[in-house]
């Protein structure tokens, strides 16, 4: 099995337009993104993916492999999905046997994404049969983000399966007050990284489309919601995604206070 890094990165972003390229800690926090991703073990390559000319010659600086994208893709995903098949080559898979690797969907505006998570997953893939068609990692959230819109919660079944991701609190606890409701449930938070069987993400285009993800703005409800399992695995601790003017202020403080 072969696993390869796919970071997919826009300019355009609604929230925070240019994001990628802010600086952090003397760096645009993509480079960070993607220095971190070669740190892991496991995968046999790290590739940009993005719409951007500025973007892809940034990358080139920087030692990375780009693809060049169409700017009407919808999600992260559908960016990956579009040019899936080079992907896959630039890992050294062959293009009838895509079920042979994995491509880990890491997002480009996760400065601190820690290497030992990537390779966590590749190493759940390795040890799972059969192998998985989607995982993703998840943690145990503490009481100051349930209610947080920005922080994406998962609800995840006995088994491990993931059972849906939304923006709101969930499980809702009946007769208790929101802000006790962590006393009561547990709360798992989505790390933000996906791996799927490059197979899986060759059949995206052709996936029904999923009110689901319109509404939550998440796109792996359209996996969900057409039938696609996701399987998830706990650790510790979460990733920063940046998604906020706010956030942007968090991850410079805690690269300043790593270099300090």
């Amino acid at each position: 099995m072969r696993f390869v890094v796919a970071v997919p990165a826009r300019l355009e972003s609604s929230r925070l337009p240019g994001k990628v390229m802010a600086d952090i800690g003397g760096r645009p926090m993509l480079q960070r993104v993607l220095e971190r991703c070669r740190q892991a073990q496991a995968p046999a390559a790290v590739v940009l993916c993005t719409d951007s000319e500025e973007l892809l010659e940034a990358a080139r600086g920087w030692g990375v492999e780009g693809l060049a994208t169409s700017p009407l893709c919808s999600s992260g995903s559908d960016r990956i999905a579009s040019v899936v098949e080079a992907i896959v080559a630039l890992a050294g898979g062959a293009a009838d046997r895509l079920e042979d690797t994995v491509i880990l969907n890491v997002q480009g505006d996760q400065p601190f994404i820690d290497p030992a998570a990537i390779d966590a997953m590749a190493a759940e893939f390795e040890r799972r049969l059969p192998v998985p068609e989607v995982l993703t990692p998840v943690y145990r959230m503490g009481a100051d983000k349930v209610h947080n819109p920005n922080v994406v919660k998962t609800l995840v079944s006995a088994d491990g399966r993931a059972l849906y991701f939304s923006r709101s609190a969930i499980p809702h606890v009946r007769g208790v007050d929101p802000p006790d409701w962590h006393g009561h449930a547990p709360y798992w938070g989505h790390v933000g990284i996906y791996g799927y069987r490059a197979d899986v993400l060759a059949r995206w285009p052709h996936l029904p489309s999923s009110p689901l993800e319109e509404i939550e703005k998440l796109e792996q409800l359209r996996l969900l919601e057409a039938g696609i399992g996701i399987g998830t695995f706990p650790v510790e601790g979460e990733s920063l995604s940046v998604d906020t003017a706010d956030q942007l202020e968090q991850a410079r403080a805690i690269a300043a206070a790593e270099a300090g």
